[in-house]
């Protein structure tokens, strides 16, 4: 972006995903963008990985008469070929890309799906591990359910949050 003259102020950093648009900064980003702005784009799987949202908001971008210039793709750089051959060569290598983007999203969330499962069936445990029961679990516990005390009381003994007591309860 430097290399492009783009100062600090007018560049956006996306630290979420780029699975949609409703991304904080790049919402930012829209609101500040005016007709005759360049917006560049790294790569197109930036913009977004949907192939139907990535054709759509190119086109609202372009509709707002903002041209677009994704940085590793000369061919997709709304500024030049803005005759019809330009238009379609550009439309033609975006519907490419942005079908790619989408089937890399798409293959990424399969490869996770089943590495996720191969590894539970190795048994590997995901999350945080649980805590111990306190020593004074199981008076709580009985004095709860003896409704001797409040669940609030029982928890607060046992210095748990309400729900966390009482899944701790239908646990064990």
């Amino acid at each position: 972006m430097h290399k492009a003259g783009i100062p600090d102020s007018c560049i956006y950093i996306d630290k979420q995903s780029g699975k949609d648009f409703n991304r904080t900064n790049y919402q930012r980003m829209l609101r500040r963008l005016r007709s005759k702005d360049v917006l560049y784009i790294l790569s197109i799987d930036r913009l977004g990985r949907n192939y139907v949202e990535i054709q759509e908001e190119w086109r609202n971008l372009t509709q707002r008469d903002i041209d677009i210039c994704v940085i590793d793709m000369p061919l997709l750089d709304t500024r030049v070929g803005k005759d019809l051959m330009g238009r379609f060569i550009a439309d033609l290598v975006l519907q490419i890309l942005s079908f790619v983007a989408q089937n890399e999203r798409e293959n990424i969330r399969k490869r996770q799906a089943e590495g996720i499962a191969s590894a539970k069936a190795r048994g590997v445990k995901f999350g945080r591990p649980e805590l111990p029961l306190p020593d004074n679990f199981s008076d709580a516990k009985r004095a709860w359910e003896n409704k001797k005390i409040t669940l609030k009381i029982a928890a607060d003994q046992c210095n748990m949050s309400v729900s966390t007591f009482y899944y701790k309860v239908k646990k064990n």
